[in-house]
């Protein structure tokens, strides 16, 4: 059985997502004062719970249209990638050789999942 493309998009779109999520809880927690009620009410932090509610929006579609967790989930993998280029941008977090050694298997790894 094929995965649908708009499964496949679904997924690519989850992972940017996810690390936008992730961006939004780091952001946020550097920001966050006052205890748990600091965390709860800052901002950042609920637009990081709001991208990973849409991710798991995005994995229900991809789903219930056809998609196929073994090719899927290495492509929410990606997450990873997306997160350390964002945290370079941002942040000026060096990507290492060790770090583009990772991505390199994580891209063999969705290559090889996929087939």
């Amino acid at each position: 059985m094929r995965t649908p493309s708009a499964a496949i998009v679904s997924f690519i779109a989850a992972a940017l997502l996810g690390a936008v999520g992730q961006f939004m809880y780091k952001a946020g927690a550097d920001r966050a004062t006052g205890g748990l009620l600091g965390y709860i009410v800052n901002l950042r932090i609920l637009i990081g719970v709001a991208c990973y509610i849409a991710v798991m929006v995005l994995f229900v579609a991809a789903f219930k249209i056809g998609g196929q967790p073994a090719l899927l989930y290495p492509i929410y993998a990606s997450t990873f990638i997306w997160a350390a280029l964002l945290g370079l941008w941002v942040y000026g977090t060096p990507i290492r050789p060790v770090n583009i050694a990772g991505m390199v298997m994580l891209v063999g790894g969705m290559y090889l999942m996929g087939r």
